[in-house]
């Protein structure tokens, strides 16, 4: 798990894949390893890097016999990132997801603002519902003037 905090995401590199929470298990069976992976959706185009940059920092590390296993279920969620690795994504500059990623059709209608994360303002306005991912929005602080992406919740 230590060599795996240092394998950052290559689209939020603020956070490991373990601050994620995308590595699910570590298997070790003799001198093979494992790591059981959830992916944040099933399209996300970032996963053969991880994957890749899992294995290398693995070998890296003196682990030969490195692989990963992806697992679909349970789906990944926003809330398995824990409050941490929200406030490193809040201090990079992306507004954290909401602590949970149920939503009804009404909550998504009556969506509470997204703080800003650069000055906290509660008065932002959403720009798009796609950012640089499809995992992030894009947001507008009318108090600073700042975009700024949210990390969407799922």
């Amino acid at each position: 798990m230590r060599i795996l905090e240092s394998v950052k995401d290559p689209e939020v590199p603020v956070l490991s894949v373990v601050e994620l929470g995308v590595v699910r298990d570590v298997e070790i069976d003799g001198d093979a390893v494992t790591v059981v992976v959830t992916p944040t959706y099933s399209g996300c185009p970032a996963m053969q890097a991880i994957e890749d940059d899992i294995v290398s920092a693995l070998r890296a590390g003196g682990v030969a016999n490195a692989r990963v296993r992806t697992v679909f279920t349970p789906a990944w969620t926003t809330d398995w990132i824990p409050p941490a690795a929200r406030e490193k994504l809040r201090a990079y500059g992306i507004a954290p997801p909401s602590h949970s990623g149920v939503h009804s059709p009404v909550q998504l209608r009556r969506r509470e603002p997204v703080l800003c994360p650069y000055c906290g303002s509660a008065s932002t306005t959403p720009r798009s519902e796609f950012g640089s991912t499809a995992c992030k929005a894009l947001h507008f602080c009318n108090a600073c003037t700042q975009p700024f992406e949210e990390f969407k919740a799922i």
